[in-house]
């Protein structure tokens, strides 16, 4: 598995495989064809088909700019290696091929070509297994955050400290706009109501109000292209956040603490992404929601003072119940149901933690076999429930 630095990313929204993913692409082959006359990027599969209310052409003209660039939509062609696929094209004057690029954007803002193999290439974790890293921990008497530390640098905590603060920019930004999202749909904003009316609540709808409230603010400015954290994608970015500040606040956290939380989520993250799929269009919104709402459930129970296997057993209800999640917005936005769909899966999480509570930790199937099972499940999704904009 790869640094946590390869799943935690601060970008623009609203998707990491259909913006972040495709601005990357364009920039390495704009860095190696300066000399070019103009460039023409043909899209594959998913990517062409919800390109445009994704803003994928958009990113990549504006980031070859100042040259000319044509871009070609084949959303029937669907690649072997991923549905997400771009094919980058450099011309000269003439309008003589100089040089061409295959590449593909596998989820979380991640390329690869085909010709790379889908498991990390520069690994730094020797256990790809939950229940392996748990028996790591109980024999030598660390807890999962510690095993981050072990194999990350030193400089792990400074740089999750910049997440964390660009989380909770994220959400006072949210927080405090109003009006309609961009496009079509005219969706509108509504995390600044949930706020005023979660915070003059008196019962114990309070903190699930609030919960709400952060996930859709953070969910809303990924919708309108601002500025979020893959965790651990655009798509499921309100999750992690929603439900770190709502038990910050319920607990008082400190910021050690937090980034503790943030650590271990990253882990579970990181562990499905490098047996699985974080890429909703490989496997539809389990991938995305689903691990978003593992890696937080994970992160409360151990707020929450529960065991490694309390924990495990909350990450593993939490994506366990998100299996065969379709990724299907309505016209190609990330807008619905997504936004809505970060704010149950926060509270979800909540309720997995408090579940795995009241448990000794022991349960049936494992955190590392659902994961397996989620890559099944969403093989056998058909390509229309996969972020195509085509169903449903």
């Amino acid at each position: 598995m790869n640094s946590l630095r390869e799943l935690y990313k601060i970008g623009s929204g609203p998707s990491s495989s259909h913006t972040m993913g495709p601005q990357k692409a364009a920039q390495v082959f704009k860095e190696k064809n300066e000399n070019t006359n103009y460039y023409k990027v043909t899209l594959y599969g998913s990517l062409a088909a919800t390109g445009k209310g994704h803003l994928t052409d958009y990113i990549i003209i504006e980031t070859l700019k100042p040259k000319a660039c044509e871009v070609i939509w084949e959303p029937t062609i669907i690649k072997e290696f991923h549905t997400n696929g771009m094919l980058f094209e450099a011309f000269d004057e003439k309008g003589i091929i100089l040089d061409s690029w295959e590449v593909y954007s596998v989820g979380g803002g991640a390329i690869m070509e085909a010709s790379t193999s889908r498991k990390a290439k520069n690994s730094i974790y020797p256990l790809t297994k939950l229940d392996d890293i748990i028996k790591w921990c109980k024999d030598n008497s660390k807890e999962l955050w510690e095993y981050v530390e072990e194999y990350e640098d030193k400089d792990i905590w400074a740089y999750l400290m910049k997440i964390w603060h660009s989380m909770e920019k994220t959400i006072d930004i949210g927080l405090s706009k109003t009006g309609v999202l961009p496009g079509t749909l005219k969706y509108p904003r509504k995390a600044q109501m949930f706020y005023k009316k979660a915070r003059r609540e008196g019962s114990r709808l309070k903190n699930t109000g609030l919960t709400f409230a952060y996930a859709l603010a953070v969910s809303e400015e990924n919708g309108g292209g601002g500025i979020v954290v893959t965790a651990p994608t655009c798509g499921a970015c309100g999750v992690v956040p929603a439900v770190l500040r709502s038990i910050k606040e319920e607990l008082t956290l400190d910021e050690e603490e937090i980034l503790k939380g943030l650590a271990i989520g990253g882990l579970i993250g990181n562990l499905i992404k490098e047996n699985a799929s974080i890429s909703g269009a490989e496997v539809g919104c389990q991938g995305e929601v689903g691990a978003a709402c593992s890696m937080a459930a994970a992160i409360a129970t151990y707020f929450y003072g529960g065991t490694l296997r309390q924990i495990e057993y909350a990450a593993e209800m939490a994506l366990e119940h998100h299996l065969g999640m379709t990724c299907d917005p309505v016209g190609g936005y990330v807008q619905v149901p997504c936004i809505e769909r970060n704010a149950v899966a926060a509270e979800r999480a909540l309720s997995a933690a408090n579940y795995s509570l009241f448990t000794d930790g022991s349960h049936r199937v494992s955190f590392d076999e659902v994961v397996i099972t989620m890559m099944e499940t969403g093989k056998d999704l058909k390509c229309a429930y996969r972020e195509t904009s085509e169903r449903g």
